[in-house]
């Protein structure tokens, strides 16, 4: 699971950075001890060509703020091979990818600690359940979800304005006649996610300067009910920002819910930068070790039995 190995060095070698000189140098980053747990980032979905290159980015990202940090990913279902290929073939560059169990089978087998399990996940859902499981038979430690979060607040924030749908920051006061004047947060997880998310909601009202309201991709009639509440209230211009990074989302629905009901949505998060700061800081929580500015995360309570 090594990712950052030097040719013919027997381990991966941590290569320290040097210390930024300057009264507004960034913050140090924290040590990870040597011989700590590896990062593994569950993701909610089989790999294959919308999730891979999201998981991968994040990852480099991760690895960016935390260098020499081990780092591997697991994915929800069996192992993914190309469309039509028989058991074995990787031609088609679609190698086959490992389950969230098969790596920390992996890491059983080899003797190392059980890796710290962080679900890709913006709030509530129902594959932690099926992380939960997996903790109580191998031991490792699972966080709870990235959200809700400042960071994801300001990952939603660039995407409504690389859509158009709003001002790229509070500094600039013109005004952008396609810029929404209500917003929907649109969540995979049912009605459990949507009101985890509203505190992700308040923050991005705060920095819109609009009313923001949280609904279910996968509860009927949600965003629809949602975007019929702005209208009442007087949003002439809603528009839906979606709080998922999207390995975890039905593209249809996404696409189903700009169709129903009528209005502009931005792009799922993706592997916006701080999506992976977050990834990062949370494992360095898990640590126990409070990353720059961050307090320490909670790791999830493992439901008995």
């Amino acid at each position: 699971m090594s990712t950052a190995a030097i040719p013919g060095a027997p381990l991966p070698v941590r290569t320290p950075g040097s210390r930024a000189r300057g009264r507004h140098r960034r913050p140090e980053r924290p040590e990870v001890p040597a011989g700590s747990p590896a990062l593994l980032l569950a993701v909610p979905a089989a790999a294959g060509p919308e999730a891979s290159p999201i998981v991968e980015e994040l990852l480099s990202i991760v690895r960016g703020e935390q260098p020499g940090t081990e780092t591997a990913a697991g994915y929800l279902v069996g192992e993914h091979l190309a469309a039509g290929a028989p058991e074995g073939d990787t031609e088609n560059g679609d190698q086959a990818a490992p389950t969230v169990a098969a790596v920390l089978a992996q890491a059983a087998e080899a003797g190392l600690p059980a890796p710290v399990v962080i679900p890709l996940l913006a709030g509530p859902h129902d594959f932690l359940t099926a992380l939960y499981r997996l903790a109580d038979e191998t031991g490792a430690a699972v966080t709870d979800a990235l959200g809700p979060h400042p960071l994801l607040a300001e990952a939603v924030h660039v995407r409504l304005s690389e859509a158009g749908l709003a001002r790229a920051d509070r500094a600039r006061l013109f005004a952008i006649t396609t810029a929404a004047d209500g917003v929907v947060l649109t969540v995979v997880g049912g009605e459990e996610a949507a009101a985890a998310a509203g505190i992700t909601g308040v923050l991005l009202a705060a920095r819109l300067a609009v009313p923001v309201v949280a609904a279910a991709l996968d509860v009927p009639g949600s965003v629809a009910a949602a975007v019929e509440h702005l209208k009442a209230t007087g949003s002439q211009r809603p528009a839906l920002a979606p709080l998922v990074i999207g390995p975890e989302a039905d593209p249809e629905l996404l696409a189903t819910a700009a169709e129903e009901t009528g209005c502009p949505s931005a792009a799922p998060l993706g592997a916006y930068p701080t999506v992976g700061q977050l990834i990062a800081s949370t494992y360095l929580s898990a640590l126990n070790i409070p990353g720059p500015g961050e307090a320490p995360a909670a790791v999830a309570e493992q439901p008995a039995g």
